[in-house]
């Protein structure tokens, strides 16, 4: 887990993903991979196999959800606008990190004291565009010598911690360092097995703010075939437990539907009957609320078949997450085995309309 817990405490906001960038190219370096770039900062290694056969795209991506300075408070508090998704509810007293050029300044999010606010206010979710960012400054000058700046990203923080079931990992950034955990892994497995394609293995840029790198990378990697390596919702906590819903521990999660996608069936069933033949545990996943990379993926020039393989994961979109080592290793497992059936004909198969 030494790199799954490095990728996840490195900080990379939309936009801001250098950190990330730099071990993503330090590992596909080392696995002697033709590294592939795009105008925007998504980075892949490039592996041919045994055969010619179609360009297989696996891809995470590097951004995770923070936050952009916006403004600088008289007084030296910093406010500030989300970049990806926040729920109002998980911000207050929380801790992040303000990146600069020079230095990172550790701040916590702040609001009105609730002593002061009215009955009516303390009942509502307080409204993130009052919140507030504070470093420790006294006045707006202070922060301007300290060299924060409007525009700096802003990073949750919270250490790598694996918890005492010895499976539960708990992070920051798991949507989705793990995805790019998962490219890096499966890349690194299949330098001594053969494959009939010519494996393309790394992450995008920006997808918590609009799937951004998911449409420029394609044109660089021209995939033929695509597996969005993401999370998805552990639906297993109190209140959200049901039949058949995804949850920690039980296996790879294959994404049936998002509000982005719906999967090339032909590839998808490959999919599940790969994960049979081998025994790996899998579990499915129905959302109409979200979407992934995977969303611009399929849409790409004529269209490519394309699917969402990952692990159900808590609490995603805040300063904290879990997911489990069990689906982690499962989910490369069955993400070798399918690269390894990717052959030209396979690939033809799913695109043939002919009726």
């Amino acid at each position: 887990m030494d790199l799954l817990k490095e990728l996840t405490e490195a900080k990379g906001v939309p936009g801001y993903e250098t950190e990330v960038r730099r071990i993503m190219q330090r590992e596909i370096e080392n696995t002697n991979a033709n590294i592939i770039t795009d105008g925007m900062g998504s980075i892949f290694g490039e592996k041919k196999g045994s055969q010619s056969g179609p360009r297989v795209l696996l891809a995470g991506h590097m951004d995770e959800v923070g936050f952009m300075i916006t403004e600088i408070h008289k007084n030296g508090y910093l406010y500030f606008t989300p970049l990806g998704g926040w729920w109002e509810q998980v911000l207050l007293s929380q801790r992040v990190t303000v990146m600069t050029e020079k230095r990172s300044f550790t701040g916590v999010v702040g609001s009105k004291p609730p002593h002061l606010l009215s009955s009516e206010e303390r009942n509502k979710v307080y409204p993130m565009k009052e919140m507030f960012i504070d470093v420790g400054a006294h006045s707006e000058e202070q922060v301007k010598e300290w060299g924060i700046r409007v525009g700096d990203p802003v990073i949750p923080i919270c250490p790598f911690e694996i918890l005492p079931d010895d499976d539960t990992i708990l992070a920051k950034a798991l949507d989705n360092r793990l995805g790019c955990y998962l490219a890096l892994e499966v890349m690194k497995q299949l330098r001594t097995e053969e494959h009939p394609n010519t494996l393309i293995a790394g992450a995008t840029v920006q997808e918590e703010v609009g799937l951004r790198g998911a449409t420029t990378s394609p044109y660089a990697v021209e995939p033929d075939i695509a597996i969005a390596l993401d999370v998805g919702i552990a639906q297993d906590g109190p209140g959200t437990d049901g039949k058949n819903k995804p949850k920690m521990g039980n296996g790879v999660l294959v994404t049936f539907l998002d509000a982005t996608m719906i999967p090339n069936t032909r590839f998808r069933d490959m999919v599940i009957d790969t994960a049979e033949e081998h025994n790996i545990p899998y579990q499915v996943e129905t959302m109409t609320g979200g979407g992934t990379d995977a969303g611009r993926f399929h849409m790409h020039r004529k269209g490519i078949p394309s699917l969402v393989i990952g692990a159900a994961t808590r609490y995603i979109h805040s300063h904290v997450s879990m997911a489990s080592k069990k689906d982690v290793d499962h989910a490369v497992k069955l993400l070798v085995e399918v690269v390894k059936k990717l052959d030209q004909s396979a690939v033809d198969t799913m695109v043939d309309f002919k009726v």
